[in-house]
């Protein structure tokens, strides 16, 4: 059996990373200049140089005949979210032994996908992408956007959750004698859970579902008609502005 990474040292703080086998940043853009809108959303390796942001601004402009406007504000985009990843880079986190709810609700072209399942935190083998695909697959789902698509979802929500374990690992500090019940709390609940979970799924992969739950969170996909997605599209639009 492989050995988890250093993350399993339940008691300890590592430094701030994203749990997944490489430590990418999943950056969201939403940009409107004089009435027209770009989307998208991808993963950064935060170790590029900075120019290569203003590149792949230059490229994306072009590739897609958008006004010159948008390369600034793109370039700028990236940029930020970037600077608040690297923020934390170095900073102690503390996570314990723990599996985290993942929830999955989105809509990509017609596609509607709804799904909930637990993923080991302690796993830095795991693969969004990996899973996504996997996902695809079983569920039937030919779109080629719907995978990339709920990896990035996968890393958000990672992501965020990485985030709030630095300000626990703050926290812990300011009253170690708090920390150390919390964590010892903490970890008896959460070990618990992830060997029961174990048991019954293996320890080698960083998704789980638990057995009671299935026909709760069974996942969810949905084809929508051309004039559901014209609707839900619309409603978008006015919630955007």
């Amino acid at each position: 059996m492989k050995s988890h990474s250093p993350w399993s040292t339940a008691r300890n703080p590592v430094k701030f990373r994203i749990p997944t086998a490489d430590n990418l940043v999943p950056i969201r853009l939403d940009i409107e200049i004089e009435g027209q809108r770009f989307r998208d959303a991808f993963i950064w390796n935060p170790s590029d140089p900075d120019s290569e942001v203003v590149v792949f601004a230059k490229r994306t402009v072009k590739d897609l005949k958008l006004p010159p406007a948008f390369v600034t504000q793109i370039a700028q985009s990236i940029q930020t979210q970037l600077t608040e990843f690297r923020s934390y880079e170095g900073q102690d986190m503390y996570t314990g032994e723990k599996v985290v709810p993942i929830k999955l609700d989105l809509r990509v072209n017609s596609t509607l996908i709804k799904d909930h399942f637990l993923w080991d935190l302690n796993n830095f083998e795991s693969n969004p992408e990996e899973f996504a695909k996997t996902f695809c697959k079983d569920m039937g789902i030919e779109d080629p956007e719907v995978g990339p698509a709920i990896a990035i979802a996968i890393r958000e929500q990672l992501y965020e959750i990485a985030v709030q374990n630095v300000t626990s690992a703050r926290e812990s500090r300011i009253n170690k004698k708090g920390r150390r019940g919390l964590e010892h709390s903490q970890a008896s609940k959460n070990s618990g859970n992830a060997v029961d979970l174990f048991k019954l799924f293996g320890s080698k992969s960083s998704v789980v579902r638990k057995r009671k739950e299935w026909d709760v969170y069974e996942p969810m996909i949905d084809l929508l008609s051309n004039d559901e997605v014209d609707a839900l599209e619309a409603k978008e639009e006015r919630n955007g502005r």
